[in-house]
């Protein structure tokens, strides 16, 4: 493809020379990490590709140019992560730009450098991409490059813009290096880590009085941000709103508890923008009336900051029922915010896969045969299921900083439990095997089994997980009468419930994502062993075949228990990634049933790498044992969730998922056995003339995926000056030290 240099470039590159911008750091390497070396990209980190040519041929030209438009929205939209994730990122991100950027020997190793350090290079540089910004979309740890300073700059000047490179380069070079304790990973205030949805100078106790005030004047903190300053002695906070529109002066502007509060429009305003361009051009290719109604609602979000307009796109969207090509774009999953209230962006485009998804059509008409199975009782589940929208997609544009396996949204709560909900699998990302992945911690045959139905057991946990995981279970608000209904727990009326102004996330917050997700999983591996979720997925139960799907499920979600302990830190008692943690509290449950249902041995001097572990599994033991403890467990999870039980549920979450000291040192020998976390290198679509849309497909590689990333902003000349723009304006306000 042609690459395009903006076009005023002398104003461009003059704009980045005069930003007077230095991020600081705040004592320079003083409290370095014990292992460092984990914070290094290894050089092995796999890249796939996710198929969707097939899918993509499949589109009549409507569609096809339908799906060029929402995927351009998707994919500006996700430059709004890298202002999510860290102060750096914006700034990291124009570097590589434009280094990558016209320069056709980026990709030659610079004669001064020798090949570990090129690839090192290359590797910081793709997944630094893939991730939107220097903190790993899974795990929230930071990453830094594998090899010096002096390298990377040296690489850097080999390109022919150097010069204005070096500008940007000299201002966060050290960020981009740093290890200090306080910055290895996502966290809010002091040494827990760091955040791009407060401004450096906030705590916890901070974000408590913001939401206090944003609840009390029924202010969504979904598409928000929050800066601290001090004004006459007296702490005001501006809560930013992500809109495309902008005002001189605050639209809010209110005294609480002592505190001056007030609400700013225009967070983010360059780039909504651009979004809402992308999201008019594909109007006129809508297929129904729903898509109309959703993509304008989702303009007027963009445009004004209403997130209630959002909740009425997603009302249309929930009711636009097996289009071919689906899309979801805006402020959507809250996992990285610390507090857990504010949502990252992102925007997924993706085509449905028809034999699958008639699988999963199935399962939804089953669903209300399968749920009365669940441990809870019946006047703690939905009065009446809402049957979804559950399709299997083959994703062609996930804009974000990750891609999952499944999603089950909207998460408005009360357009879930009022009105429904959709899942989508995400077909082509679970079949995208890394050929190099290596199986621990189970012995040689459970690794064959692992290998050879690890597919198969993940499409029946990842439908079960989205569609009666998260789909199931009932919250009770101020307008039932709860004083009806007995908690099983203690033999009396129930008493406590969401008020009026409450939701999941707001009473749950940082806690909320990790426990929502471990009641799925629950739910997943309970149900597995159904004799009619195995036939719909073409598996007769009692046979061989039926067991080793149901045994893998179980003993996958054990494995990825162990495998959690890489993302908890123990100084800080702190989980990095809500999935790792919910897997980890689940393998304490299996562990707890005793009985020799699951065991975990430490063998001493196994190899080169030192100890290793070995966990096994009594299969014969699973729908006994494991099926009994695992659904007492969910049973807690489900009651307390309904009834806003907070203090209950964070004395049960927490006494699972707080490793004790045999397994801090088991902690070691996972980290010593880890490995790289793969990428996905996701392809393009190019409007060509005549209207006839391309697909443009990359090698699955880190020269691969970077080079995706450079032509995917080919149309856009002036984005990169708006983003250091914005960088340096953010970093002005957000880094209060």
């Amino acid at each position: 493809m042609t690459r395009f240099l903006p076009r005023n470039i002398a104003k461009y590159w003059n704009s980045l020379s005069s930003i007077n911008v230095k991020i600081p750091l705040r004592t320079v390497h003083s409290m370095a990490p014990k292992n460092p070396s984990l914070y290094v990209l290894e050089t092995s980190t796999p890249v796939t590709k996710p198929e969707c040519l097939e899918a993509f041929t499949a589109l009549e030209t409507r569609e096809k140019s339908y799906l060029h438009y929402l995927s351009q929205a998707s994919w500006i939209g996700s430059t709004i992560c890298l202002f999510q994730s860290s102060l750096e990122s914006p700034a990291i991100f124009v570097i590589l730009d434009n280094h990558f950027r016209g320069n056709k020997s980026a990709f030659e190793k610079p004669e001064s450098v020798d090949d570990e350090d090129f690839k090192a290079f290359l590797v910081y540089c793709a997944v630094f991409c893939a991730n939107m910004g220097n903190y790993k979309g899974f795990g929230d740890t930071k990453f830094v490059p594998g090899c010096t300073e002096q390298v990377f700059e040296t690489i850097l000047k080999s390109g022919p813009k150097f010069e204005i490179v070096k500008t940007v380069y000299d201002k966060v070079k050290a960020k981009m290096f740093s290890l200090e304790e306080n910055e290895l990973k996502l966290g809010l205030g002091g040494n827990e880590g760091v955040t791009s949805y407060f401004s450096s100078n906030c705590v916890r106790s901070d974000a408590e009085k913001a939401d206090a005030f944003m609840r009390e004047n029924k202010i969504y903190a979904e598409n928000t941000r929050l800066v601290k300053t001090n004004v006459d002695g007296k702490d005001k906070y501006t809560i930013l709103l992500a809109s495309e529109e902008t005002a001189a002066g605050p639209e809010t502007s209110k005294e609480m508890n002592g505190a001056m509060f007030e609400l700013k429009k225009g967070d983010y305003s360059p780039l909504l923008k651009r979004v809402n361009a992308y999201l008019e051009k594909a109007l006129p290719f809508v297929g129904n009336e729903h898509e109309k109604l959703m993509v304008q609602d989702y303009i007027e979000s963009f445009r004004t900051g209403s997130l209630e307009k959002h909740k009425d796109g997603s009302r249309h969207w929930i009711k636009n029922k097996g289009p071919i090509v689906e899309c979801y774009i805006g402020f959507i999953e809250t996992y990285r915010d610390p507090f857990g209230c504010r949502a990252e962006f992102e925007g997924f485009v993706a085509v449905v896969n028809k034999p699958m998804s008639a699988k999963f059509g199935n399962l939804v008409e089953n669903a209300e045969k399968v749920l009365p199975e669940l441990p809870w009782p019946k006047e703690f589940e939905k009065d009446t299921f809402l049957r979804p929208d559950f399709t299997s997609l083959d994703v062609v544009c996930y804009g974000g900083s990750g891609i999952p396996a499944g999603i089950n949204i909207p998460n408005y709560d009360d357009i879930r439990q009022n009105e429904g909900f959709k899942n989508v699998a995400l077909g082509n990302i679970i079949q995208a095997v890394a050929p190099s992945e290596k199986i621990t911690f189970v012995t040689a045959e459970d690794a064959l089994l692992l290998k050879d139905y690890k597919g198969k057991s993940y499409d029946i946990q990842v439908a079960l997980h989205e569609l009666l995981g998260h789909g199931s279970g009932k919250l009770f608000s101020k307008t039932d009468d709860i004083s009806k209904i007995t908690n099983p727990l203690t033999g009396n009326p129930v008493t406590s419930c969401y008020d009026e102004n409450e939701t999941y996330d707001s009473v749950f917050k940082s806690m909320g994502s990790s426990y929502e997700e471990c009641r799925a999983e629950c739910v997943g591996i309970y149900l597995c062993n159904n004799a009619s979720v195995l036939d719909i997925f073409g598996y007769q139960y009692g046979t061989e075949e039926a067991s080793n799907v149901i045994y893998v499920n179980w003993l996958t979600m054990a494995r990825a228990g162990l495998l959690g302990l890489q993302f908890y830190d123990p100084v800080k008692n702190a989980w990095g990634q809500a999935h790792m943690q919910a897997r980890f509290a689940i393998l304490q449950v299996m562990l707890e049933a005793s009985h020799g249902f699951v065991s975990i041995k430490k063998i001493e001097n196994a190899d080169e790498k030192g100890d290793d572990l070995l966990l096994t599994m009594d299969r014969s033991k699973i729908e006994t044992i494991g099926r009994e403890a695992v659904g007492k467990f969910l049973n807690k999870l489900q009651l307390f969730k309904a009834m806003a039980e907070i203090d209950n549920a964070t004395k049960m979450y927490e006494h699972y998922t707080t490793p004790n000291d045999e397994f801090i040192a088991y902690r070691e020998i996972v980290l010593a056995r880890k490995q790289p976390r793969k990428e996905n290198v996701m392809p393009n679509t190019v409007m060509e003339d005549g209207g006839n849309v391309k697909l443009v497909e990359y090698e699955p590689s880190h020269k691969g995926l970077i080079e995706s990333f450079v032509e995917r902003f080919d149309e856009d000349p002036t984005l990169m000056k708006d983003i250091t723009e914005m960088w340096a304006e953010y970093a002005k306000d957000f880094d209060c030290n």
